[in-house]
């Protein structure tokens, strides 16, 4: 049976609840967090740190910290572009990508400071195949890409090999969402060879032994092909973190798979604000709101709605509430911040809705809630060691550890 780990993806160090919700989790006896120098542009390690404080050292040594390293993002994208890092992959305008030596030993040198530590348990390469991706989009031929793919992790295995030796890690292994990708695709990240380069690095820094002990990977209910790799690493001694297990990707459509109830104060907070726009003045934000409503059962996922959210609501509503004085913004402020917390929440309800009717075939024989069936599906999965799942909220944490 798999333990649950505790995700840190969205999780800040300005925020108590997240703060209180790893306090909790470490009390109750959660034995791993999974952390990255990236989530929140470094909040979430951070934000052990902080929980971390209040305990005393038998405590903390019993919680396994996983971090990750790769993305350059957020404050690390100001520094390259300052300085340039090694051996950077330009994927996209803010997401930019390394797994060299020295970005790897920089970050490390970050992320033991974030965390207000000397050591890191475990010290993953975080989704290497964006070489792969560029590679593929600027025409490489595959033999080529492959060949330079496995040169780099070559050599970021002996910096990480070097990194255990100096005792900054106990061990390492990667993360990847290409390991649960078709062994067909061209985007697959092969793993058969992986123990090799390890058993090669190891012999090359002077170590007895790889410490090569972890990968990382999609897998849920709807994604399963992961679940080949899982076992070729369960039948080499590996440990397998499965990611992603109620955020799931079909048809190159994501589904979270959960349920929500529907929100009772929703309608309060859209008529009150409807109400208080109804002027000519405040027309196009009347408008938007009305649109807004019609449209609330119209996302694929959760998402989705953020993403449009920030790209395109809280432009138009900046935009439209231009005319308004500052008193009298505020006051508007004060109602539209109510409405979008409801809203959200209606999203979420609607989408749930969406995902069950779709999936009425998988969810509709069991009485559970579709996370709690999500999730004893991968527990039942003797090659998973840990699920990976995002608590920042108390009552969500305590609700999934009830499943252990």
């Amino acid at each position: 049976m798999s333990n649950f780990a505790f995700g840190t993806y969205r999780i800040s160090d300005y925020n108590p609840q997240h703060i209180q919700s790893l306090k909790e989790a470490i009390t109750l006896g959660i034995s791993m967090i999974d952390t990255s120098s990236n989530y929140m542009d470094g909040g979430a390690e951070r934000a052990i740190a902080l929980a971390f404080r209040e305990f005393d050292e038998n405590t903390k040594s019993k919680v396994e910290i996983v971090s990750k390293f790769g993305y350059i993002q957020g404050e690390n994208l100001k520094r390259h572009k300052e300085q340039a890092f090694e051996e950077v992959v330009e994927f996209a305008p803010d997401c930019y990508h390394s797994i060299s030596k020295s970005f790897l030993q920089d970050q490390l040198t970050q992320s033991l400071k974030r965390l207000e530590m000397k050591q890191i348990s475990c010290y993953l390469i975080h989704n290497p195949e964006y070489y792969l991706l560029d590679a593929i989009n600027k025409g490489v031929d595959e033999d080529e890409r492959l060949d330079e793919m496995y040169l780099r992790l070559y050599r970021a295995f002996f910096a990480l090999e070097e990194e255990v030796r100096k005792g900054r890690i106990l061990s390492y292994g990667i993360s990847s969402n290409n390991f649960s990708k078709a062994q067909n695709s061209n985007e697959f990240l092969p793993y058969e060879d992986l123990i090799t380069i390890a058993d090669r690095a190891s012999e090359d820094v002077g170590n007895d032994t790889h410490s090569f002990s972890t990968i990382q990977l999609p897998i849920n209910i709807l994604e399963q092909e992961g679940l080949k790799c899982a076992s070729w690493a369960k039948e080499n001694g590996l440990r397998v973190l499965v990611n992603r297990p109620l955020n799931a990707q079909l048809d190159n459509l994501m589904y979270r798979l959960a349920d929500y109830n529907e929100p009772q104060e929703y309608y309060h907070h859209l008529n009150e604000l409807l109400e208080v726009c109804d002027n000519d003045m405040l027309q196009p934000i009347y408008n938007l709101f009305e649109e807004l409503d019609v449209s609330k059962h119209k996302f694929g996922w959760i998402g989705d709605y953020d993403s449009f959210f920030f790209a395109e609501i809280l432009p138009h509503v900046r935009t439209a509430l231009e005319v308004v004085d500052e008193k009298n913004k505020e006051t508007m402020l004060n109602f539209i911040d109510l409405f979008f917390i409801e809203y959200r929440k209606m999203v979420a309800f609607e989408c749930s809705k969406n995902t069950r009717l779709k999936f009425k075939d998988l969810f509709e024989k069991s009485d559970l809630s579709m996370q709690d069936f999500a999730l004893n599906f991968l527990k039942q999965r003797e090659s998973i060691d840990y699920i990976l799942v995002g608590m920042r909220k108390p009552r969500y944490m305590h609700e999934v550890l009830a499943l252990s």
